[in-house]
């Protein structure tokens, strides 16, 4: 019989620890319990390390952890000092989806909410369900979403739709604004995005100051806004991603090598 390697991660451990002990009961499941996140990061190490990964990890809606720095198998965001930063647990669906395609996750969650609902979807998510439901709910969704099938709560279905279409439109909008953009100022905003100022801009693209301040203002009118966060902002949405800092070479004519 083929056994499903499952990982609990919760901080209110005796819930972990409760949950772990009702699914490990099943004949077909190997369970284990993290009751913080840097717990479950060194988990997902040590079967990464072992080459058993996990199959299914099921995650609280609401964890909040502080991942150190360092390599990790699950790539964390690093914003504060020191390379840490406090990740919830939709942020480490995230990081599970790029780190771990093939780990499937789910959300637990002690409400209905459709907004964190969609962003656990968009997040990489394959299930959102209520802590408190029935273990054979539970063990339903875990085989479920092995099968590459996404469950949700018949009750969330419309709220989470029309989060996600929302964020579509917002999206569609956005990359239309970016779309109006010549490629010169696409490239000035993929280097905004990057948090360059106008001096580093100007020396990455051969530019003077006072031209790359031009067509930052170009940019941010044909964008609609009136700083350069709301552009960033924006330009995320369309799916801009930053410049790279290194790696990239541009010419003066302005073409990438």
């Amino acid at each position: 019989m083929a056994r499903i390697r499952v990982l609990v991660v919760d901080d209110h451990r005796i819930f972990a620890e409760s949950l772990a002990a009702a699914l490990a009961a099943e004949p077909d499941v190997d369970v284990s319990a993290a009751g913080s996140g840097p717990a479950a990061l060194r988990c997902l190490e040590r079967a990464a390390a072992e080459g058993r990964r996990y199959d299914v990890m099921l995650i609280d809606a609401e964890l909040g952890i502080l991942a150190t720095g360092g390599a990790r198998a699950v790539p964390v965001p690093d914003s504060g000092p020191n390379g840490t930063a406090p990740v919830d647990g939709i942020s480490l669906v995230a990081g599970v989806r790029s780190g771990q395609p093939t780990v499937r996750t789910v959300v637990l969650a002690e409400k209905d909410d459709p907004r964190r609902a969609a962003l656990a979807l968009q997040a990489g998510a394959s299930g959102w369900v209520a802590k408190d439901c029935s273990l054979q709910r539970l063990l339903t969704v875990i085989r479920g979403v092995l099968r590459d099938e996404t469950h949700l709560p018949a009750a969330l279905l419309t709220g989470v739709l029309r989060e996600l279409t929302t964020a579509r439109k917002h999206r569609t909008e956005s990359e239309q604004l970016v779309e109006s953009l010549t490629p010169r100022e696409r490239e000035v905003l993929r280097c905004m995005v990057a948090g360059l100022g106008r001096k580093a801009v100007a020396e990455r693209l051969f530019l003077s100051p006072h031209t790359v301040r031009t067509h930052m203002q170009n940019v941010l009118g044909k964008l609609g806004v009136h700083s350069t966060l709301a552009a960033v902002a924006l330009a995320r949405r369309a799916g801009v991603g930053p410049a790279a800092l290194t790696g990239d070479v541009v010419e003066r004519g302005g073409q990438l090598a």
